[in-house]
């Protein structure tokens, strides 16, 4: 599967599930004595046991700073250290291995654009175009930026069922547009984005795309030279991996150009109080002691991720999430929102007299973990013309049985608010 197209079933060897399931042992606890029942992926997905063994042999075996030390144990982590950057390299079809920053996350990489080339690139009566679907980290760095740099930010409107008017975007694109920085997948309604004609348009004017792969890159291949996008950004803790990691990829030659982020140790490759020279990508924009453990274990989750095939967990995600949209179609005051054509695996809803988050609590006490409230969405929320939404997000190991639970635990809902 391409990045930018719906995920659907496809001819594949069907997801062994159960077997998966085994591979995560947060998923064998009870919650309030009911099985867990978790549909809360998009906020953070949970960890297989050969990412925790990672973590766990890094610290036993491997501690070390990187980049400095002539001793073992610091070669060993730097060797680790770079070999994971690689892995993230081949996952995204990067061309380079300097392309891939590492940074904490996706709210991180979007900032470091922000504040590189953005600042030197957007002036006064300068435009960035950003979507109605963006979460707040793509919506709050260009505010700041355009504050600062008297510009103005446009936005790329959305139909009732969440999907781009692209005819209202190419309208968008002018002279002034400096930037375009829009989501892959919509982390409150499952949208999949048809980023690749997105980025032809802007490119068509010389205009450089972000794409906010956060909830894209665990279910679906993404392949940034396929898609041809200027800068990708993604948070490890989305894709199986650890809190605290993240990457930035971008074009070697935006990076060249683009002034350091943040400055101390590492980053520099020569400093004296007259004058410091920079290091050389992608260290320049690595200040300080990186989370070696974090870019270390995300290369296991990329590695699990790949194994398993993200062909096969496309394909089952699609299944659970028609079998999901048919389900929950079928209670009584249950709305889904958010029906795009295109869609991952999110079933945003919301339940007629029965706030979001007295839904949440209602489903928790049945072992069944969502998520409630806008989802760092708000002006997406208030296009919607709704305070907050319920939402249950799929993952690899998900099943038809916990969407059943999800169904019998709303039906409690209904009744006591009946």
């Amino acid at each position: 599967m391409t990045s930018g197209t719906a995920i659907s079933a496809q001819r594949t060897t069907p997801l062994d599930v159960a077997a998966v399931r085994q591979d995560f042992p947060i998923l064998r606890q009870r919650v309030h004595g009911k099985p867990l029942v978790y549909l809360d992926n998009a906020a953070t997905t949970q960890k297989p046991q050969a990412v925790i063994d990672r973590l766990v042999r890094y610290y036993t075996e491997d501690n070390g700073n990187v980049h400095r030390g002539v001793h073992w144990l610091s070669e060993r982590a730097t060797d680790a250290y770079e070999a994971a950057r690689d892995i993230v390299r081949r996952f995204l079809n990067a061309a380079e291995s300097r392309e891939i920053v590492f940074v904490r996350g996706t709210t991180e990489a979007i900032n470091l654009v922000a504040q590189t080339y953005g600042r030197t690139h957007v002036g006064a009566g300068d435009e960035i175009v950003i979507s109605t679907l963006e979460h707040h980290s793509n919506i709050v760095p260009w505010q700041l930026l355009c504050e600062e740099k008297g510009a103005r930010l446009r936005v790329i409107p959305i139909s009732d069922s969440g999907e781009l008017d692209l005819d209202a975007y190419q309208k968008l694109l002018g002279d002034r547009t400096r930037l375009v920085s829009v989501v892959h997948v919509s982390n409150a309604l499952g949208t999949i984005n048809p980023v690749d004609e997105i980025i032809r348009l802007a490119h068509r004017r010389g205009i450089p795309v972000l794409v906010d792969g956060a909830q894209a890159v665990a279910h679906m291949k993404v392949d940034v030279q396929a898609l041809g996008c200027d800068f990708y950004a993604l948070s490890g803790h989305k894709m199986l991996g650890p809190t605290g990691i993240g990457v930035l990829y971008a074009t070697s030659s935006l990076l060249e150009a683009m002034p350091p982020y943040q400055s101390g140790g590492d980053m520099i490759r020569s400093v004296t109080f007259e004058q410091t020279l920079f290091n050389t990508l992608p260290y320049k924009f690595e200040a300080g002691t990186p989370d070696i453990s974090g870019a270390i274990v995300l290369g296991t989750a990329i590695g699990y991720l790949t194994q398993v095939g993200l062909d096969r967990i496309a394909a089952h995600e699609h299944e659970l999430l028609e079998y999901g949209t048919d389900a929950l179609s079928r209670i009584p005051g249950v709305r889904l929102m958010g029906t795009a054509k295109q869609k991952a695996g999110i079933l945003s809803f919301v339940v007629d007299g029965v706030h979001p988050h007295d839904i949440g609590t209602i489903l928790d006490r049945e072992g069944v973990a969502i998520r409630t409230g806008h989802h760092c969405c708000q002006p997406l929320m208030h296009r919607l013309a709704v305070p907050a939404t319920a939402r249950a997000s799929l993952a690899l190991y998900n099943t038809r049985d916990e969407i059943d639970a999800l169904a019998a635990a709303l039906g409690n809902v209904r009744e006591v608010f009946a």
